[in-house]
């Protein structure tokens, strides 16, 4: 079989511009997506009486005994034929003979491609939403399993203010929320169907887009055959959520090498998730969350990559979008292998509570409510600011907690510290009192967790 636009040519393809130029190598995954595109194109240009009705079932019958091949890895891949659209083309023709050359009527590769993209893209998005769905639930139920663990707060690395352990678990869910925002966002944009765009003025066929749009379950139709061909704005899209998401990911995977280490000795991941050293025995390394770490790089390069592409392309179809696919692939299949990794990694983790407790045992912590005390008092905050941290200075100069401070040692930065404060240097107390809308008081965190569970209960 001829390629298509043999016609014009009168010299072969160089081998090595095949090879260049070919994308059957990484197009082939969208095989199933090309088929049944291919399906609802033929069956509407039965309908249309484009071509006849027996053709048109030799050309269903003929793409059913494709998908079955390739289900079986009985297909036979050429690379002279470029992609994987021209591949079961060409396959079709030779199994039902020329009425298989009848399937392009009122369609291009571009998009036919198009089409095929939006459609895995759809499916795609589909599964990891679920998957973030179910990283979800791990979250929220660690925040309920240790609803009240109290841990060291961070700003600057530094320990800060008491928080709940739940609190800290549950700022992730949220994150998770807005990301799974704009996946959805995602799906909306993929949701035009761009066949019967042509190559890109369209079709002077009686096609109906409608009734393949409907078929295909898509929810609109691009209104412009030009934008139909040449948009990749849906991968854009995707792989700015996946930069976003993967870098909330990536936060929490350094958290949790962070904890596991023996200077914080927080957490210790289950073996099932580390690896060792092949000199030091001691070692217990964190690979999965490095890796989760480390894949961040790859994912926002592909962003990049696809950007610098479209950014000075023409209207409409370049060959430079070919470029749209590998990335997108891969960053895909990273985000697929990597959220149940880690899904069951904070599962399985072990939470020391000793150390935590341990932790937060630092009355240093507790210092923001010695200002609020003193405001309380009447004292202006910026004065009972200083006066806390002059406190604080003194306290760490002569090695003495401030618990421990006698009334007349602590009266000489403010006469209100002589007062009786041993309730204020209590973490669980300084954490109670966080009890503003998104505290991490044990109440404002109970009903967090409520709103996280509705959400989830409610299939978002």
């Amino acid at each position: 079989m001829k390629k298509p636009w043999q016609g014009r040519f009168e010299k072969e393809t160089d081998r090595a511009v095949l090879e260049f130029s070919a994308s059957l190598g990484f197009d082939r995954r969208l095989a199933p997506w090309d088929i049944r595109g291919s399906a609802a194109h033929a069956r509407m240009l039965s309908a249309q009486g484009i071509i006849s009705e027996e053709e048109g079932l030799l050309i269903l019958q003929g793409l059913e005994d494709i998908a079955a091949e390739i289900e079986a890895g009985k297909f036979d891949y050429d690379l002279a034929f470029e992609d994987i659209h021209m591949n079961i083309e060409k396959r079709l023709i030779e199994k039902i003979g020329p009425t298989g050359g009848k399937l392009h009527t009122g369609r291009s590769r571009n998009d036919q491609v198009a089409l095929d993209m939006h459609l895995y893209v759809k499916d795609e998005v589909e599964e990891i939403d679920a998957l973030l769905k179910g990283l979800q639930e791990v979250l929220v139920g660690l925040a309920e399993k240790y609803e009240e663990v109290i841990v060291p707060g961070y700003t600057h690395l530094q320990r800060a203010q008491p928080v709940l352990l739940s609190h800290h678990l549950l700022a992730y869910f949220w994150m998770l929320v807005r990301d799974r925002g704009r996946l959805k966002g995602v799906f909306e944009r993929s949701d035009l169907m761009p066949l019967g765009a042509g190559a890109l003025a369209g079709t002077g066929f009686p096609i109906d887009r409608e009734a393949v749009a409907a078929e295909l379950g898509f929810d609109g139709i691009y209104e412009n055959s030009i934008d139909a061909v040449s948009d990749r704005d849906y991968i854009v899209e995707f792989l700015s959520f996946a930069a976003i998401l993967i870098m909330h990911l990536s936060r929490l995977s350094e958290e949790l090498i962070i904890w596991s280490t023996a200077e914080f000795n927080f957490i210790e991941l289950d073996d099932a998730f580390t690896t060792g050293s092949s000199m030091m025995p001691q070692k217990k390394n964190p690979d999965v969350a490095e890796l989760i770490r480390g894949k961040t790089g790859r994912v926002y390069g592909s962003l990049f990559a696809i950007l610098t592409t479209l950014k000075a392309l023409p209207l409409a179809y370049n060959k430079d979008m070919q470029e749209d696919k590998e990335g997108l692939f891969d960053v895909i299949d990273t985000l697929k292998a990597l959220l149940p990794l880690l899904g069951s990694m904070l599962e399985t983790m072990k939470v020391n509570e000793e150390a935590l407790a341990a932790a937060v045992d630092d009355d240093y912590l507790c210092a923001t409510d010695l200002a609020d005390y003193l405001v309380r008092e009447g004292v202006s905050f910026r004065e009972a600011h200083h006066a806390v941290g002059q406190l604080i200075a003194y306290s760490r100069k002569v090695g003495i907690r401030l618990s421990e401070l006698s009334p007349d040692k602590r009266s000489r930065f403010h006469s209100a510290l002589s007062d009786e404060i041993g309730g204020l240097l209590n973490p669980a107390t300084v954490a109670q009192a966080r009890l503003c809308r998104g505290g991490t008081a044990p109440g404002a965190v109970k009903v967090q967790l409520q709103k996280a569970r509705t959400l989830l209960d409610g299939g978002s």
